[in-house]
């Protein structure tokens, strides 16, 4: 008995040896990590999701590794692996890193708490977690009570109130209000981009009735340019252009119909939340230009991307990416992008949010539809008229041509098109065969033609091509290419040697051919590889025994290359003009068809059957987890009804859903982040300088309440974007002088209190305006294809800038054809977005070149003489009779009129005086267009 306690006692002192032995994580473990790893992995911000300042944190892993620690064992914990160096590029701390790496002995302790379990005791972590929902942003918005002021008498209205109780509290007080003059014109420039006319400043002057500034602001809301303002400014936002970007940076030709869908929901006062959900979903209600919104951003087009399939699914994750972004940015206000590889680091959006969200649009595809408009139905029935006389044109030259193997001597070999007329003959089988050739031949499409004027050749009516071989190269020159409809190099065929190739079209029955057609490539890049000794065969049958019969060849053409190559040889002069005069109809019906194509069309996004969308490890598209369906963002779940649709859900309930979504009232983001820009557009900077992201990294809002309340008033108002403009600037806020104040500049020296209206030197596009309008060029003409500021619409480089525009170049800026990432020659210069990003807003640099492109560019030239011209003239009806000095000084105050919307004061009129004298009028309109006053808001 006494030997077997003995063996017990000795077993359990053993284990409580062990458990003694056990490293201890206050003591042991946690210095460690101290050490050696909090400098990386602690904190919100620690490196790849990895937190080891948390039990939570450390236990359950950061991006694409899974828990950092496994109890139990360390052979399988990355903890363990990183830091022993398991794989030297990946050891922790990097060899490069200042910390230093663990010792074996620290290795061996870290090693022995995992294997005995890995005990972590709760309540003992330093850190605390913090409550990424917690965010003034995400939660309802809750009209607030207006502040009570001191200053009542100054209020206009209940944003006074608020923005006046913060000045009261920091000691601070309002600007007087700005002079009437200079009122009209920060408003007439606010709202529409051009300046008010000396007959609107004369009547807003003198009118003294109280209701004046309403009026102006009324009257301002109905005009038209005040869309075409309002709409740049979105545009800025979700980053509108006319070319597709990357390095091809190809024309993109139908977007502009999204552009003037913008200009006019503006006009319209189309409410807010019905323009977001048009944007989303409105082409399954008609509105097929409102869903451009969804493909604004740059995208690879097919001939960029690899043709391996992990390529082609890398490239669509990237398209769609850019529709979360800008849904997300404009919309929300919320950089969701950044959840697309990890969990969003500040704000609360999983990975699987990401991918959630994207379910919505994995149906949209970067691409055209037709449009379904009125003028649309009108254009389709101009381009089937134009096409059917182009058909009955075809049917009716080839009578004109000379036959083949008849004795006539015909046209050279051209590289674009040939024609070959033979007498009518009946095959099954048609050879086409190139004797010799210095390169390996190419063909873009081999037509045949019956009586009818059929293409019995395509493929598509059954033909069968073969061929006695082929030279493909990336995936170009395929055989199928010759009989496939489709021109141009990327579409042919090229013969595999250089003498004695061919290739034959079997049709599925015997037809009766007249023509044959052919070229190298109809679009007349290339050249080279022109098949120049040639001859066509045809068959009765498809035995390889069945006779060929000789039906035309090369050498009764002129030598290639011939220079005096009339194709009308051999033609009577009463054939000639007739064959001419049909030519001419057929050029005109295809323009008009061209035009037709063109302008039916709209580059808004193209709709298909969802394709499955899975959550992605560390975004990558060959790393696919789970199936996730199409649900709303999580974290709003508590604030507005969430949406979750099953996996199969159409296309286009899918986006109808995600819009309901985005504009439900009781979302927390949207009216905020809509009347933030709003103010933003007034004021040059919002209430939260960060308009694209309210989230926990972007800035406090300088007013919350204000914010809240404006909000607010903007649901109620049924989203009412011209009623929020009525709102601000009816307030006394708006209405400040901007001058500044020691007290206010000391103190705020941004204004950010809004102590003054803040002066701003306006955008781009608006000075280019503001000059036409001034020297009377401006072309008012809304909408439509985009006139050019470069010498080419798009490509992958020398973007020649125009110099001088005709009249459809002076139209306004927001409708010049956008090339993107190429910036206007000499407006790109103040600050004017490129559309790689979204620009949410506008920064405002000062350069030399801004002041040395707009005093020495072409355009200002040309508009300074056309500005001293209008002024010119009107003097001559003004006062023929004046005196030469009464002239020039009525010239002189009409300059500032027109331009500044004052007279000058006697020093500027005198100094002004000298230089009209010994320069001319067109120097002083130069100097005016390149004053601060002239480019700045009031």
């Amino acid at each position: 008995m006494s030997c077997r306690l003995a063996i017990v006692a000795i077993i359990c002192l053993h284990g409580v040896a062990a458990r003694a032995a056990a490293p201890d994580f206050v003591h042991d473990i946690r210095p460690l990590l101290e050490k050696h790893c909090y400098a990386c992995h602690a904190g919100e911000q620690a490196k790849s999701g990895v937190r080891l300042d948390l039990k939570a944190g450390a236990f359950k892993g950061g991006d694409g590794w899974g828990p950092a620690i496994v109890a139990g064992d360390a052979n399988e914990s990355p903890l363990v692996q990183f830091a022993r160096g398991d794989d030297p590029d990946l050891r922790m701390p990097p060899n490069d890193s200042d910390l230093p790496p663990l010792a074996e002995h620290e290795v061996a302790i870290l090693v022995a708490w995992i294997n005995a379990g890995a005990i972590w005791p709760d309540g003992i972590d330093t850190a605390t977690v913090v409550d990424k929902t917690d965010h003034w942003a995400f939660k309802p918005v809750q009209r607030p009570a207006v502040p009570a002021v001191h200053a009542t008498a100054w209020p206009h209205n209940d944003i006074d109130r608020f923005i006046l109780a913060r000045l009261e509290a920091e000691g601070l007080q309002p600007s007087p209000p700005a002079d009437r003059r200079a009122w009209l014109r920060r408003a007439t420039l606010d709202l529409t981009g051009l300046p008010p006319t000396p007959d609107e400043v004369e009547h807003f002057v003198t009118d003294s009735s109280p209701g004046a500034h309403e009026d102006v602001i009324k009257r301002l809301l109905a005009s038209p340019h005040y869309g075409e303002r309002y709409a740049q400014h979105w545009l800025d936002v979700v980053r509108y252009a006319d070319t597709h970007g990357y390095e091809v940076n190809t024309e993109r030709p139908n977007a502009w119909p999204y552009r003037d869908y913008c200009v006019a929901a503006f006009n319209a006062d189309l409410p807010y939340d019905q323009f977001i959900r048009e944007q989303i979903a409105g082409a399954d209600q008609g509105k097929e230009a409102s869903t451009g919104f969804l493909v604004t951003a740059a995208v690879l087009l097919p001939g960029q991307i690899g043709k391996d399939e992990a390529s082609m699914r890398a490239a669509r994750q990237d398209a769609l990416n850019d529709i979360i972004v800008n849904t997300s940015d404009t919309v929300l206000g919320l950089t969701v992008g950044c959840a697309r590889c990890h969990d969003h680091k500040f704000d609360p959006i999983t990975a699987r949010d990401y991918y959630a969200l994207q379910a919505f649009f994995a149906g949209v595809d970067y691409g055209e539809r037709m449009l379904m408009t009125p003028e649309s139905f009108v254009l389709r029935k101009e381009h089937d008229a134009a096409q059917t006389r182009i058909t009955e044109i075809d049917r009716e030259l080839p009578r004109y041509q000379p036959l083949a193997r008849a004795g006539h001597t015909r046209p050279a070999v051209t590289p674009q098109f040939n024609t070959d007329r033979i007498a009518p003959v009946s095959a099954r089988r048609l050879r086409f065969t190139i004797d010799t050739n210095t390169l390996e031949p190419c063909l873009d499409e081999l037509e045949v033609f019956d009586g009818e004027g059929r293409n019995v050749a395509l493929a598509t009516a059954g033909t069968k091509s073969s061929s006695s071989g082929n030279l493909v190269t990336a995936g170009r020159h395929e055989l199928e290419h010759v009989n496939d409809g489709q021109y141009g190099n990327g579409r042919s065929w090229m013969a595999a040697t250089r003498h004695d190739s061919w290739v034959m079209l079997e049709f599925p029955a015997p037809v009766a051919i007249e023509r044959i057609m052919w070229g190298r490539d109809r679009t007349g890049k290339f050249k080279d590889r022109t098949p120049t000794a040639y001859r066509i065969e045809v068959s009765a049958g498809t035995d390889e025994n069945d006779a060929w019969t000789l039906v035309a060849d090369s050498t009764d053409r002129l030598p290639f290359g011939t220079k005096e190559n009339d194709p009308l040889a051999g033609l009577s002069a009463e054939d000639r003009a007739t064959v001419t005069a049909l030519e001419k109809e057929k050029a005109a019906a295809q323009a008009r068809v061209k035009a037709a194509t063109r302008d039916m069309r709209v580059f808004a996004g193209s709709f298909k059957e969802p394709h499955p969308v899975h959550l992605l490890n560390r975004g990558d598209a060959e790393q696919r987890k789970g199936q996730v369906p199409p649900e709303s963002i999580a974290t709003f779940a508590s604030v507005v009804s969430p949406v979750r649709l099953p996996d199969d859900a159409p296309e286009a309930e899918r986006r109808q859903a995600l819009a309901a979504w985005l504009t439900d009232p009781a979302h927390p983001l949207p009216a905020r982040v809509m009347v933030n820009r709003i103010w933003q557009w007034h004021f040059g900077v919002g209430l939260v300088d960060t308009p694209n992201d309210l989230g926990r990294n972007g800035s406090t809002p300088s007013h919350p309440e204000l914010l809240d309340w404006l909000a607010s008033e903007f649901v109620a108002s049924g989203w009412s974007v011209k009623q929020m403009h009525r709102l601000i600037m009816g307030s006394a806020t708006y209405q400040q002088a901007s001058a500044g104040n020691p007290a206010g500049l000391e103190h705020d020296a941004g204004c950010r209190l809004l102590w003054r209206f803040p002066p701003r030197r306006l955008e781009a596009e608006a000075i280019r305006d503001t000059i036409l309008a001034v020297s009377g060029r401006l072309n008012l003409a809304m909408g439509g294809r985009g006139f050019d500021l470069f010498k080419s619409r798009g490509g992958l480089a020398g973007f020649t800038p125009i110099e001088t525009f005709d009249e459809a170049g002076r139209r306004r800026m927001i409708y010049a054809h956008k090339v993107r990432m190429e910036r206007d020659a000499v407006f790109g210069g103040f600050d004017c977005p490129d559309a790689g990003q979204s620009t949410a807003r506008r920064r405002q640099s000062t350069t030399p070149l801004q002041a040395l492109n707009l005093f020495n560019s072409s355009f200002t030239l040309e508009e300074s003489r056309a500005f001293a011209a209008r002024i010119e003239a009107e003097a001559g009806q003004e006062s023929a009779a004046a005196t030469d000095g009464d002239s020039v000084r009525w010239q002189i105050d009409r300059a500032f009129e027109l331009a500044l919307s004052r007279s000058p004061d006697a020093v500027e009129a005198s100094a002004v005086e000298a230089v009209v004298g010994e320069h001319g009028l067109a120097t002083l309109c130069r100097v005016i267009f390149n004053s601060n006053e002239f480019v700045f808001v009031p």
